[in-house]
């Protein structure tokens, strides 16, 4: 989806720029006060366009056990009213592709990261043989909007649209779409994501907006979902990425389901328990104006032990990043990003270690240091 958003066109819309966490130009980055979006979204109830996102519709009698041949996830009695996340694995187990899925009326809705839509759409045509199944890419006809924040509920009650209950609950909406509550971002923010006609973006925008929402960029949202340790397929993740790294094992892979392409990396590193790398939140000092861009190297001393992804500066913790690191590094060790000092927040540290949490408390205490000294 290269179109840009309707809502581009409101006051104060900065759409992203190259290398940031919203290069796609099709939406805005921010509407003039990143900060002050973000403090939306996890105070009130922040409106997020999220139409830079692809969206394919998978309809056909084989959808659901045809879905749940190909990815990691168990699909074939998902039930209608609900949705579920999902991936797709190369044969060695690395991650090609992060579906999140709504099914309702006989289509299950599948919306994935922006530009990956045509890939997918592609491998699932391959995959076709005799099933009924008709899967197409639809991002033309339809867009996501993201209503976040813990005032969300009250905002679809009054727009007159469902409120799903529990995380992955899909509702259909009056006039078409489906409202899809999701698992929260930030420190427990409610996020609910509603598919809308794309030709009706604005006029649905503007219903929330008018129900009590507030006009947000997908920077504000981006700050949330890295202190959430969410990843994004392509940005906090490389070619090398298997499920058992991220929290996509907990979230998109069902570990007792049949047999499905890279089930075997999978399993095994599973069982061993030791994936050879994990995400982990650091926290940067944040002396630079420029952030660091995602791939950045993650340096002990000249040594490499990972990479960043997203880096955002969020309204509270200041800037912070999700990386990939060698599962060797110690909880407090002196890492740099780009030249910037950076700690793994101790509340990745292993469970029962409190010494080892403690140790990292105190590295990103040095780091959050430098920044108020700067």
């Amino acid at each position: 989806m290269t179109t840009p958003s309707p809502l581009l066109s409101r006051p104060g819309a900065v759409a992203g720029e190259d290398g940031s966490v919203s290069a796609y130009h099709s939406v805005a980055a921010h509407y003039g006060d990143p900060l002050r979006e973000q403090r939306a979204l996890a105070e009130g109830a922040g409106l997020v366009d999220r139409g830079d996102r692809d969206v394919l519709v998978v309809p056909g009698a084989d959808r659901l056990t045809w879905l749940h041949s190909l990815t990691t996830q168990h699909l074939e009695r998902l039930a209608d009213g609900t949705g579920a996340e999902a991936l797709e694995l190369t044969p060695n187990g690395h991650v090609e592709h992060h579906l999140v899925l709504a099914e309702l009326g006989g289509t299950t809705w599948v919306d994935v990261e922006p530009g990956t839509g045509a890939a997918l759409q592609a491998f699932l045509e391959r995959m076709r043989f005799l099933l009924r199944v008709e899967p197409a890419l639809v991002t033309d006809e339809w867009a996501l909007l993201s209503l976040v924040g813990p005032r969300s509920g009250a905002v679809l009650a009054a727009a007159g649209l469902p409120v799903p209950a529990e995380p992955y609950a899909v509702a259909a909406a009056e006039g078409g779409g489906w409202v899809r509550r999701m698992p929260p971002v930030g420190d427990g923010a409610d996020v609910v994501d509603l598919l809308v006609p794309r030709a009706e973006l604005a006029a649905r925008a503007d219903a929330l907006l008018a129900a009590g929402a507030t006009l947000a960029g997908l920077d504000a949202y981006e700050a949330l979902r890295v202190e959430a340790r969410r990843p994004r397929l392509g940005v906090d993740t490389d070619h090398r990425t298997i499920p058992n790294e991220t929290g996509w094992l907990t979230t998109a892979v069902h570990l007792a389901k049949g047999c499905y392409r890279g089930q075997e990396t999978v399993a095994r590193v599973h069982n061993l328990g030791r994936p050879p790398r994990r995400l982990v939140l650091l926290h940067l000092d944040g002396l630079s104006e420029e952030l660091p861009a995602p791939g950045t190297p993650v340096l002990a001393g000249a040594r490499e032990v990972g990479r960043v992804g997203t880096v955002v500066r969020h309204h509270e913790l200041g800037v912070v990043a999700l990386a990939l690191v060698k599962q060797s590094v110690a909880m407090d060790a002196q890492l740099t990003v780009g030249g910037a000092g950076a700690a793994i927040d101790p509340d990745d540290a292993p469970a029962a270690l409190d010494d080892t949490r403690a140790a990292a408390r105190e590295r990103v205490q040095a780091v959050r240091s430098a920044t108020i000294q700067r």
